[in-house]
C-alpha cells in the first residue's frame, strides 16, 4: 500500500468519527431523549474547552516523549471506548462529563493527524505542499460519507451514531499502529518554558489595537459557528411533527441535507485566492459576515417542501463562504501581520478564540437564549423562526461593528498568490 493511500485512509477515519454524530447529536438529544435546550448548549462547549488546553499538551508530549503515531492511536482507542458509554447515559448532566471527556481525548487528534501525515511524507521525500491537500480532502469526504451513513441507516436519533462512531475510532486506532515511525523530535533538546510551549507569549498581541479588535471579532464569529452545527439537524427533524411535511426527503434525511454545507466548502476554498487579491482580507472577512447572515435568514424561512426547501439548500450553499472566508483569511492576516517569531503561537491563539472560547460563548449562550425565548415551556416545542432570525440579527450586528471598529487596509503584497494557509473543515480545530 502507498504512503498516500495509507494517509488517506487516515484522514478519511479521523472525520468520519466525528460526523457520525457531531451534527445528529441534536437529534438524539432533543428527540429521543426530550432534553433541554439550555444543557445542550453545554454539549457543544466541550469541543471548545478540550480545544483550549489539550493540542497544547498532547502537543508536548508527542514532541518530547512518544512517537506520535502511537499517542494518536492510544487518543483514538480511549475515545473510541468512551463512545460506547453514550448510549448507557440516562441524564444530561452526564452525558456533558462524557462528551467532554471523548473530546478531551479527540480534539488533539486533529493537530496530530497532520503531525504524522506531514512527518512520513517529509520521510518518503515527498513535497508536503504539494501531496498533503489531495490527501485531506478526503477528510471532508469522510465527514460527509458518515452523515451520510448515519442518515441512510436511519440513526440520526438512535444512539447507534455513536456505536458507528466508536467503531471507526477503534479500527483508525488499531491501524495508527502499522504507521511509519514518528519519533519525538525534540527529544534530545533543552526544555522550553510552559509559557513558550502553550504560546502563551502571543497574548501579548492583544497589547495592539488593531490585533485585540481581530481577536474579538474571531471570537464572536466562532460562536456563530457552532450554531447550526448544533442545531441545523434536530431543525428539520421537528418538521416530523407536522404531518405535511413528514414523508418528506429533508425530514427523513436531515443529515444529508446539511451535507450540503461540507460539499459547499470544498467549492468556495477554491474561490478564496481571487477575493483576496481582488478585494482583500478586510472585504473578504465581512462577505464571510454577510454569508452569516444569509445562512440563517435563509433556515428562518426554509421548509422540507417546494420551493422552502431551496432556501434551506442555499442556506447550505452559503454555509461555503461563511466559514471558509473568515477561517482561511484570517488566518492568512495573522500570518501577515505577526512576527515570525510568534507566528505559530499567534495561529494558535486565533484558533484559540474561534474553537475554543468562540465555541464555548456560541454554545452556552444559545443554549439559554433558545431555552428561555424561544421554547414553549408547556409542550417544549420551539419557535425556530425567531431562533434563526435572532441569529441572523446576531451576524449582522457583528457585520456592521466590524466595518465600524476594524481598521485595515488592504495591501496586494500581503496576499501570496498561489498559497495561503490550509483550509480546515467547518467542524475541525
Amino acid at each position: 500500500m502507498s504512503t498516500k493511500l495509507r494517509l488517506t485512509i487516515l484522514s478519511f477515519l479521523q472525520f468520519f468519527i466525528w460526523g457520525s454524530w457531531l451534527i445528529t447529536i441534536g437529534a438524539y438529544w432533543f428527540q429521543t431523549k426530550q432534553w433541554s435546550g439550555a444543557q445542550f448548549g453545554a454539549i457543544f462547549s466541550t469541543m471548545g474547552i478540550a480545544s483550549i488546553f489539550m493540542p497544547s499538551i498532547m502537543g508536548i508530549i508527542a514532541d518530547k516523549y512518544v512517537n506520535a503515531e502511537k499517542l494518536y492511536g492510544v487518543l483514538h482507542i480511549l475515545g473510541g471506548a468512551v463512545l460506547c458509554t453514550v448510549p448507557l447515559v440516562t441524564d444530561p448532566g452526564t452525558f456533558f462529563w462524557v462528551i467532554l471527556l471523548n473530546m478531551i481525548f479527540y480534539m488533539p487528534t486533529l493537530a496530530l493527524s497532520i503531525a504524522v501525515s506531514y512527518s512520513v511524507l517529509k520521510r518518503q521525500g515527498l513535497d508536503v505542499v504539494k501531496d498533503y491537500p489531495p490527501i485531506r480532502v478526503w477528510g471532508t469526504i469522510g465527514f460527509i460519507v458518515a452523515m451520510w451513513t448515519v442518515s441512510l441507516l436511519g440513526f440520526e436519533k438512535s444512539a447507534n451514531q455513536f456505536y458507528i462512531a466508536a467503531a471507526a475510532a477503534f479500527a483508525l486506532g488499531i491501524y495508527s499502529f502499522t504507521l511509519p515511525a514518528c519519533p519525538p523530535p525534540a527529544k534530545d533538546t533543552p526544555s522550553r518554558s510552559l509559557v513558550d510551549v502553550l504560546g502563551l507569549k502571543s497574548f501579548a498581541l492583544l497589547r495592539d489595537t488593531k490585533m485585540l479588535t481581530f481577536f474579538l471579532f474571531a471570537l464572536l464569529l466562532g460562536a456563530a459557528l457552532q450554531l447550526t452545527n448544533a442545531y441545523g439537524d434536530t431543525f428539520l427533524h421537528d418538521f416530523d411533527k407536522v404531518p405535511a411535511y413528514k414523508d418528506t426527503f429533508a425530514v427523513k434525511y436531515p443529515a444529508i441535507i446539511m451535507s450540503i454545507s461540507q460539499v459547499s466548502e470544498t467549492l468556495f476554498i477554491l474561490a478564496i485566492p481571487f477575493f483576496l487579491r481582488r478585494f482583500g482580507i478586510k472585504q473578504v472577512m465581512l462577505f464571510s459576515m454577510i454569508a452569516w447572515v444569509l445562512r440563517f435568514g435563509l433556515l428562518a424561512y426554509g421548509t422540507p417542501d417546494q420551493p422552502g426547501i431551496w432556501l434551506i439548500v442555499l442556506s447550505c450553499i452559503v454555509y461555503g463562504m461563511a466559514f471558509d472566508f473568515f477561517n482561511i483569511s484570517g488566518s492568512l492576516f495573522v500570518e501577515t501581520q505577526t512576527a515570525s517569531s510568534i507566528r505559530a503561537s499567534a495561529q494558535g491563539l486565533f484558533m484559540m478564540m474561534t474553537n475554543g472560547f468562540g465555541a464555548v460563548l456560541g454554545s452556552s449562550v444559545s443554549g439559554l437564549v433558545i431555552e428561555h425565548y424561544f421554547t414553549n415551556p408547556a409542550d417544549q416545542t420551539k419557535d425556530w423562526h425567531g431562533i434563526w432570525l435572532a441569529f441572523a440579527a446576531y451576524a449582522l450586528v457583528i457585520a456592521v461593528l466590524f466595518v465600524v471598529l476594524f481598521k485595515h487596509k488592504h495591501n496586494p503584497q500581503e496576499v501570496p498568490s498561489t498559497e495561503y494557509p490550509e483550509p480546515r473543515l467547518a467542524t475541525e480545530v
